[in-house]
Protein backbone atom coordinates (compact mmCIF):
# COMPACT_ATOMS: atom_id res chain seq x y z
CA UNK A 1 0.00 0.00 0.00
CA UNK A 2 1.03 3.57 -1.07
CA UNK A 3 0.57 6.20 1.86
CA UNK A 4 0.97 9.88 2.17
CA UNK A 5 1.11 12.01 5.66
CA UNK A 6 0.49 15.10 4.48
CA UNK A 7 0.69 18.60 6.53
CA UNK A 8 2.55 17.33 9.82
CA UNK A 9 4.97 18.86 11.77
CA UNK A 10 7.96 15.82 11.29
CA UNK A 11 9.75 15.81 14.25
CA UNK A 12 13.05 13.56 14.34
CA UNK A 13 16.00 14.45 16.84
CA UNK A 14 17.96 12.07 15.56
CA UNK A 15 16.94 13.06 11.80
CA UNK A 16 17.23 16.79 12.43
CA UNK A 17 13.94 16.52 11.26
CA UNK A 18 11.46 19.85 12.70
CA UNK A 19 9.25 21.42 10.24
CA UNK A 20 6.19 21.22 8.54
CA UNK A 21 7.01 17.77 5.30
CA UNK A 22 4.50 15.30 4.06
CA UNK A 23 5.98 12.08 4.28
CA UNK A 24 5.77 9.21 1.78
CA UNK A 25 5.40 5.77 2.04
CA UNK A 26 5.38 2.60 0.06
CA UNK A 27 5.61 -1.27 0.49
CA UNK A 28 6.55 -0.50 4.04
CA UNK A 29 9.40 2.07 3.71
CA UNK A 30 9.62 5.47 4.09
CA UNK A 31 10.26 6.10 0.19
CA UNK A 32 10.03 10.50 0.03
CA UNK A 33 10.48 13.06 2.71
CA UNK A 34 9.64 16.59 1.75
CA UNK A 35 9.32 15.81 -2.06
CA UNK A 36 6.90 13.21 -3.66
CA UNK A 37 9.09 10.96 -5.67
CA UNK A 38 8.78 10.75 -8.89
CA UNK A 39 5.11 8.78 -10.02
CA UNK A 40 4.15 8.40 -6.70
CA UNK A 41 0.39 7.96 -6.26
CA UNK A 42 -1.35 7.23 -2.52
CA UNK A 43 -3.91 4.58 -2.03
CA UNK A 44 -4.53 6.38 1.09
CA UNK A 45 -3.87 10.24 2.34
CA UNK A 46 -3.59 11.04 6.16
CA UNK A 47 -4.12 14.52 7.00
CA UNK A 48 -1.53 14.79 10.11
CA UNK A 49 -2.31 18.84 9.72
CA UNK A 50 -1.77 20.18 13.33
CA UNK A 51 0.09 17.00 13.96
CA UNK A 52 3.56 15.85 14.94
CA UNK A 53 4.81 13.13 13.25
CA UNK A 54 7.46 10.84 14.97
CA UNK A 55 9.78 7.89 14.78
CA UNK A 56 7.74 4.64 16.20
CA UNK A 57 8.77 4.37 19.94
CA UNK A 58 11.73 1.69 21.13
CA UNK A 59 11.01 0.50 24.29
CA UNK A 60 13.49 -0.69 26.27
CA UNK A 61 12.04 -2.79 28.59
CA UNK A 62 8.26 -4.69 28.77
CA UNK A 63 6.72 -8.01 29.69
CA UNK A 64 4.35 -9.49 27.36
CA UNK A 65 4.30 -12.35 29.74
CA UNK A 66 4.44 -14.89 26.56
CA UNK A 67 4.81 -17.69 26.87
CA UNK A 68 4.28 -18.67 30.07
CA UNK A 69 1.87 -16.57 31.57
CA UNK A 70 -0.87 -16.04 29.45
CA UNK A 71 -3.28 -15.61 32.38
CA UNK A 72 -1.53 -12.21 32.49
CA UNK A 73 -1.58 -10.75 29.20
CA UNK A 74 -0.67 -11.71 25.89
CA UNK A 75 1.15 -10.43 23.05
CA UNK A 76 -1.74 -9.40 21.03
CA UNK A 77 -3.18 -7.27 23.73
CA UNK A 78 0.55 -5.95 25.03
CA UNK A 79 1.19 -4.82 21.68
CA UNK A 80 -2.08 -3.46 20.93
CA UNK A 81 -1.44 -1.32 23.80
CA UNK A 82 2.31 -0.39 22.80
CA UNK A 83 0.36 0.55 19.58
CA UNK A 84 -1.30 2.96 21.20
CA UNK A 85 1.25 4.95 22.81
CA UNK A 86 2.73 5.08 19.52
CA UNK A 87 5.54 2.15 20.12
CA UNK A 88 6.92 0.03 17.22
CA UNK A 89 10.23 -1.88 18.77
CA UNK A 90 9.81 -3.56 21.87
CA UNK A 91 12.96 -5.88 23.80
CA UNK A 92 11.51 -8.22 25.69
CA UNK A 93 13.74 -9.23 28.83
CA UNK A 94 14.55 -13.07 29.22
CA UNK A 95 12.48 -13.67 32.35
CA UNK A 96 9.53 -15.38 30.45
CA UNK A 97 8.43 -19.37 31.43
CA UNK A 98 9.98 -21.06 30.30
CA UNK A 99 13.33 -18.72 30.32
CA UNK A 100 15.33 -17.39 27.00
CA UNK A 101 18.01 -19.69 27.38
CA UNK A 102 17.34 -21.92 24.54
CA UNK A 103 16.68 -21.43 20.77
CA UNK A 104 13.01 -23.01 21.09
CA UNK A 105 12.07 -20.11 23.06
CA UNK A 106 13.65 -17.29 20.96
CA UNK A 107 12.12 -19.43 17.86
CA UNK A 108 8.64 -19.04 19.83
CA UNK A 109 8.51 -15.33 20.49
CA UNK A 110 9.60 -14.92 16.99
CA UNK A 111 6.80 -17.10 15.69
CA UNK A 112 4.45 -14.75 17.72
CA UNK A 113 5.94 -11.59 16.71
CA UNK A 114 5.10 -12.83 13.04
CA UNK A 115 1.51 -13.58 14.14
CA UNK A 116 0.84 -10.53 15.88
CA UNK A 117 2.11 -8.43 13.39
CA UNK A 118 2.30 -5.21 15.43
CA UNK A 119 5.29 -4.78 16.48
CA UNK A 120 9.12 -5.57 16.45
CA UNK A 121 10.18 -7.62 19.50
CA UNK A 122 13.89 -8.26 20.71
CA UNK A 123 14.82 -10.75 22.89
CA UNK A 124 17.55 -10.71 24.84
CA UNK A 125 19.17 -13.97 26.42
CA UNK A 126 19.47 -15.33 29.73
CA UNK A 127 23.20 -14.53 30.97
CA UNK A 128 22.87 -17.24 32.89
CA UNK A 129 20.79 -21.29 31.94
CA UNK A 130 17.66 -20.69 33.99
CA UNK A 131 18.41 -16.81 35.33
CA UNK A 132 19.87 -19.41 38.27
CA UNK A 133 23.17 -17.19 38.55
CA UNK A 134 25.17 -20.23 38.18
CA UNK A 135 25.93 -22.09 35.09
CA UNK A 136 26.56 -18.97 32.12
CA UNK A 137 24.19 -19.81 29.21
CA UNK A 138 25.23 -20.57 25.14
CA UNK A 139 25.59 -16.78 24.59
CA UNK A 140 27.03 -17.45 21.07
CA UNK A 141 24.19 -19.97 20.02
CA UNK A 142 21.14 -17.56 21.08
CA UNK A 143 22.64 -14.34 19.54
CA UNK A 144 22.79 -16.71 16.07
CA UNK A 145 19.07 -17.48 16.91
CA UNK A 146 18.31 -13.75 17.05
CA UNK A 147 18.72 -12.31 20.34
CA UNK A 148 20.38 -9.12 20.57
CA UNK A 149 21.89 -9.04 24.13
CA UNK A 150 21.86 -11.13 26.96
CA UNK A 151 21.41 -9.78 30.93
CA UNK A 152 19.63 -12.12 34.08
CA UNK A 153 16.63 -9.94 33.97
CA UNK A 154 15.75 -8.66 38.50
CA UNK A 155 17.77 -12.41 39.24
CA UNK A 156 20.78 -12.10 40.91
CA UNK A 157 24.10 -12.91 40.42
CA UNK A 158 25.74 -13.29 43.36
CA UNK A 159 29.00 -14.98 42.53
CA UNK A 160 31.58 -12.53 41.40
CA UNK A 161 33.35 -15.18 39.35
CA UNK A 162 30.33 -15.89 37.48
CA UNK A 163 29.78 -12.28 36.70
CA UNK A 164 33.43 -11.62 35.62
CA UNK A 165 33.13 -15.07 33.17
CA UNK A 166 29.96 -13.77 31.81
CA UNK A 167 31.27 -10.40 30.77
CA UNK A 168 34.34 -12.05 29.07
CA UNK A 169 31.77 -14.67 27.34
CA UNK A 170 29.56 -11.77 26.25
CA UNK A 171 32.46 -9.30 25.22
CA UNK A 172 33.87 -12.47 22.99
CA UNK A 173 30.41 -12.73 21.60
CA UNK A 174 29.81 -8.92 20.79
CA UNK A 175 27.16 -8.79 22.75
CA UNK A 176 25.53 -6.38 25.26
CA UNK A 177 24.89 -7.22 28.99
CA UNK A 178 22.02 -5.27 30.18
CA UNK A 179 21.92 -5.50 33.74
CA UNK A 180 19.77 -4.77 36.66
CA UNK A 181 21.82 -3.38 39.61
CA UNK A 182 20.72 -4.84 42.72
CA UNK A 183 22.55 -6.26 45.90
CA UNK A 184 20.07 -9.15 46.39
CA UNK A 185 21.93 -9.33 49.79
CA UNK A 186 21.03 -6.07 50.49
CA UNK A 187 17.63 -6.25 49.20
CA UNK A 188 16.45 -9.30 51.27
CA UNK A 189 12.96 -8.73 51.49
CA UNK A 190 12.33 -5.35 50.61
CA UNK A 191 9.70 -3.63 48.95
CA UNK A 192 10.60 0.32 49.15
CA UNK A 193 12.65 3.04 49.67
CA UNK A 194 14.40 2.85 53.20
CA UNK A 195 13.80 6.21 54.49
CA UNK A 196 11.29 7.93 57.02
CA UNK A 197 7.74 6.50 54.99
CA UNK A 198 9.29 2.79 55.28
CA UNK A 199 10.02 3.37 59.35
CA UNK A 200 6.36 4.98 59.01
CA UNK A 201 4.62 2.66 57.35
CA UNK A 202 6.94 -0.41 58.73
CA UNK A 203 7.65 -1.84 55.51
CA UNK A 204 10.55 -3.81 54.72
CA UNK A 205 12.60 -1.65 52.68
CA UNK A 206 15.69 -1.57 49.93
CA UNK A 207 18.52 0.77 50.58
CA UNK A 208 20.32 3.31 48.29
CA UNK A 209 23.23 1.27 48.72
CA UNK A 210 21.60 -1.84 47.49
CA UNK A 211 21.68 -0.66 43.86
CA UNK A 212 25.14 1.09 44.27
CA UNK A 213 26.87 -1.58 45.65
CA UNK A 214 26.03 -3.42 42.93
CA UNK A 215 26.76 -0.84 40.55
CA UNK A 216 30.54 -0.33 41.58
CA UNK A 217 30.72 -4.15 41.16
CA UNK A 218 30.04 -4.05 37.77
CA UNK A 219 31.95 -1.45 36.69
CA UNK A 220 34.56 -3.05 37.91
CA UNK A 221 34.60 -6.15 35.93
CA UNK A 222 33.58 -3.35 32.87
CA UNK A 223 36.93 -2.35 33.52
CA UNK A 224 38.80 -5.30 33.35
CA UNK A 225 36.68 -6.79 30.52
CA UNK A 226 35.65 -3.80 28.56
CA UNK A 227 32.40 -5.17 27.82
CA UNK A 228 29.45 -2.83 26.59
CA UNK A 229 26.98 -2.59 29.36
CA UNK A 230 23.80 -1.03 29.60
CA UNK A 231 22.70 -0.33 33.07
CA UNK A 232 18.60 -1.07 33.18
CA UNK A 233 16.46 1.01 35.53
CA UNK A 234 18.48 2.80 37.73
CA UNK A 235 16.80 4.13 40.79
CA UNK A 236 19.38 6.99 42.35
CA UNK A 237 21.09 9.73 42.40
CA UNK A 238 24.28 8.36 43.30
CA UNK A 239 23.96 5.79 40.85
CA UNK A 240 23.59 8.31 38.19
CA UNK A 241 26.53 10.36 39.38
CA UNK A 242 28.28 6.69 39.06
CA UNK A 243 27.74 5.89 35.31
CA UNK A 244 28.58 9.39 34.89
CA UNK A 245 31.79 8.96 36.17
CA UNK A 246 32.44 5.72 34.12
CA UNK A 247 31.35 7.62 30.97
CA UNK A 248 33.92 10.18 31.83
CA UNK A 249 36.48 7.43 32.25
CA UNK A 250 35.96 6.42 28.60
CA UNK A 251 34.16 2.68 29.50
CA UNK A 252 31.71 1.30 27.50
CA UNK A 253 28.58 1.68 29.51
CA UNK A 254 25.18 3.23 29.34
CA UNK A 255 21.80 3.39 31.31
CA UNK A 256 17.66 3.85 30.97
CA UNK A 257 15.30 4.65 34.10
CA UNK A 258 12.03 3.52 34.08
CA UNK A 259 9.13 6.21 33.55
CA UNK A 260 7.34 5.64 36.94
CA UNK A 261 11.18 6.58 38.84
CA UNK A 262 10.64 10.04 36.53
CA UNK A 263 7.04 10.90 38.49
CA UNK A 264 6.29 9.02 41.16
CA UNK A 265 8.35 8.65 44.54
CA UNK A 266 8.48 7.04 48.37
CA UNK A 267 5.46 9.54 49.08
CA UNK A 268 3.23 8.12 46.68
CA UNK A 269 3.11 4.89 48.67
CA UNK A 270 1.93 6.75 52.04
CA UNK A 271 -1.58 4.83 51.26
CA UNK A 272 -0.41 1.40 50.97
CA UNK A 273 -0.77 1.48 47.22
CA UNK A 274 0.45 -1.97 46.06
CA UNK A 275 0.29 -0.39 42.51
CA UNK A 276 2.97 1.82 43.31
CA UNK A 277 4.82 -1.38 44.82
CA UNK A 278 7.84 -1.23 42.10
CA UNK A 279 11.43 -2.71 41.55
CA UNK A 280 13.72 -1.08 42.02
CA UNK A 281 11.55 1.26 44.19
CA UNK A 282 10.81 4.66 44.03
CA UNK A 283 12.80 6.38 45.93
CA UNK A 284 12.61 10.26 47.12
CA UNK A 285 12.29 13.55 45.71
CA UNK A 286 16.15 14.08 45.29
CA UNK A 287 16.50 10.98 43.46
CA UNK A 288 13.65 11.60 41.18
CA UNK A 289 15.72 14.62 40.46
CA UNK A 290 18.77 13.40 39.90
CA UNK A 291 17.43 10.99 37.22
CA UNK A 292 16.14 13.98 35.57
CA UNK A 293 19.30 15.65 35.77
CA UNK A 294 20.79 12.78 34.18
CA UNK A 295 18.63 12.58 30.71
CA UNK A 296 19.60 16.27 30.26
CA UNK A 297 23.37 15.52 31.00
CA UNK A 298 23.24 12.56 28.36
CA UNK A 299 23.99 10.31 31.12
CA UNK A 300 20.48 8.08 30.82
CA UNK A 301 20.02 7.81 27.40
CA UNK A 302 16.69 5.99 27.81
CA UNK A 303 13.05 6.04 29.23
CA UNK A 304 11.48 2.83 29.26
CA UNK A 305 8.00 1.51 30.70
CA UNK A 306 9.29 -1.15 32.27
CA UNK A 307 5.37 -2.68 31.84
CA UNK A 308 4.56 -5.60 33.58
CA UNK A 309 0.74 -6.41 33.35
CA UNK A 310 -0.59 -8.33 36.53
CA UNK A 311 -4.22 -9.98 37.16
CA UNK A 312 -6.11 -8.23 40.07
CA UNK A 313 -5.05 -10.82 42.60
CA UNK A 314 -1.37 -10.30 41.95
CA UNK A 315 -2.07 -6.53 43.50
CA UNK A 316 -4.76 -7.67 45.92
CA UNK A 317 -2.79 -8.59 49.07
CA UNK A 318 -0.70 -5.99 51.66
CA UNK A 319 1.53 -4.37 50.18
CA UNK A 320 4.94 -6.39 51.01
CA UNK A 321 3.16 -9.60 49.68
CA UNK A 322 1.90 -8.11 46.49
CA UNK A 323 3.84 -9.05 42.96
CA UNK A 324 6.14 -5.94 42.17
CA UNK A 325 5.23 -4.13 38.71
CA UNK A 326 2.82 -1.63 37.18
CA UNK A 327 0.87 -1.37 33.85
CA UNK A 328 2.50 1.36 32.07
CA UNK A 329 2.94 0.99 28.31
CA UNK A 330 0.21 2.58 26.94
CA UNK A 331 1.36 6.21 28.82
CA UNK A 332 5.00 6.28 27.78
CA UNK A 333 4.47 8.79 25.79
CA UNK A 334 1.98 10.75 27.26
CA UNK A 335 4.19 10.67 30.83
CA UNK A 336 7.19 12.20 28.84
CA UNK A 337 5.17 14.73 27.15
CA UNK A 338 3.81 15.56 30.95
CA UNK A 339 7.26 16.18 31.69
CA UNK A 340 7.75 18.19 28.80
CA UNK A 341 4.63 20.32 30.54
CA UNK A 342 6.16 20.72 33.51
CA UNK A 343 9.34 22.12 31.93
CA UNK A 344 11.29 19.29 33.76
CA UNK A 345 12.29 18.00 30.32
CA UNK A 346 12.04 19.67 26.91
CA UNK A 347 10.80 17.79 23.50
CA UNK A 348 13.87 16.95 22.30
CA UNK A 349 14.64 15.32 25.39
CA UNK A 350 11.69 13.23 26.07
CA UNK A 351 11.18 11.94 22.06
CA UNK A 352 15.14 11.54 21.82
CA UNK A 353 15.17 9.19 25.23
CA UNK A 354 11.87 7.16 23.43
CA UNK A 355 13.26 6.75 20.03
CA UNK A 356 16.83 6.72 18.46
CA UNK A 357 18.75 6.63 21.73
CA UNK A 358 17.13 3.36 22.87
CA UNK A 359 17.37 2.13 19.39
CA UNK A 360 21.37 2.78 19.17
CA UNK A 361 21.51 1.09 23.12
CA UNK A 362 19.87 -2.02 21.02
CA UNK A 363 21.80 -1.92 18.02
CA UNK A 364 18.57 -1.60 15.84
CA UNK A 365 18.22 0.07 12.56
CA UNK A 366 15.00 1.79 14.22
CA UNK A 367 14.15 5.32 15.75
CA UNK A 368 14.56 7.77 13.17
CA UNK A 369 12.56 8.77 10.22
CA UNK A 370 14.43 8.72 6.98
CA UNK A 371 13.89 7.72 3.50
CA UNK A 372 14.43 3.80 3.03
CA UNK A 373 13.87 2.91 6.57
CA UNK A 374 10.63 1.08 7.80
CA UNK A 375 7.90 2.72 8.18
CA UNK A 376 7.36 2.85 11.62
CA UNK A 377 5.32 5.86 12.37
CA UNK A 378 3.65 7.34 15.27
CA UNK A 379 1.27 10.19 14.40
CA UNK A 380 0.51 12.84 17.60
CA UNK A 381 -1.94 15.49 18.59
CA UNK A 382 -0.72 17.26 21.08
CA UNK A 383 -3.62 19.33 21.28
CA UNK A 384 -5.81 16.19 23.14
CA UNK A 385 -5.50 15.01 26.77
CA UNK A 386 -7.15 12.21 28.42
CA UNK A 387 -7.21 10.82 32.06
CA UNK A 388 -6.27 7.49 32.90
CA UNK A 389 -8.94 5.21 33.92
CA UNK A 390 -8.05 1.63 34.72
CA UNK A 391 -11.12 0.10 33.24
CA UNK A 392 -10.62 1.65 30.03
CA UNK A 393 -6.92 0.44 29.75
CA UNK A 394 -5.86 -1.37 26.36
CA UNK A 395 -3.69 -3.54 28.37
CA UNK A 396 -4.55 -6.99 30.11
CA UNK A 397 -2.98 -5.09 33.16
CA UNK A 398 -5.15 -2.83 34.79
CA UNK A 399 -2.20 -2.01 37.71
CA UNK A 400 -1.92 1.52 36.71
CA UNK A 401 -0.04 4.16 39.29
CA UNK A 402 -1.33 7.17 37.36
CA UNK A 403 -4.82 6.67 37.78
CA UNK A 404 -7.20 9.34 37.64
CA UNK A 405 -4.01 11.86 36.19
CA UNK A 406 -4.49 13.78 33.24
CA UNK A 407 -2.00 13.48 30.60
CA UNK A 408 -1.27 15.50 27.61
CA UNK A 409 -0.89 14.11 24.30
CA UNK A 410 -2.89 11.46 22.59
CA UNK A 411 -1.45 9.30 19.60
CA UNK A 412 -4.25 9.35 16.27
CA UNK A 413 -1.95 6.93 14.39
CA UNK A 414 0.30 4.02 14.70
CA UNK A 415 1.84 2.66 11.56
CA UNK A 416 4.08 -0.85 11.73
CA UNK A 417 6.20 -1.72 8.52
CA UNK A 418 3.79 1.02 6.64
CA UNK A 419 0.61 -0.67 7.85
CA UNK A 420 -1.93 1.14 10.35
CA UNK A 421 -2.20 -0.65 13.57
CA UNK A 422 -3.59 1.83 15.67
CA UNK A 423 -6.11 4.63 14.55
CA UNK A 424 -7.36 6.63 17.42
CA UNK A 425 -11.04 6.60 15.55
Amino acid sequence: MRITIEHGCLFDPAGQLDGQHDLYIADGTIVGIKHRPDGFTSDLQIDAKGKLVLPGLVDLCARLREPGQVHKATFQSECRAANSSGITSICCPPDTQPVIDSTAVVDLIHQRTRDTKRANIYPLAALTVGLQGQQLSEMDTLQRSGCIGVGNALAPIASAEVLRRAFEYAHSCGLTVFLFAEDHALRKQGGVHEGAISTRLGLPAIPEAAETVALSRALLFVEQTQVKTHFCRLSSARGVRMIAMAQEQGLPVSADVAVCNLHLTEMDIADYNSNCHLQPPLRNERDRQGLLKGIKQGVITAVCSDHQPHDADAKAAPFSQTEAGASTIEHLLPLMLHLVKRKELTLEQAIGVLTSQPAAILGIDKGTLAVGRAADICILDMELSAIVDAATLLSAGKNTPFKGWELPGQVTHTLYNGAIVFNQD
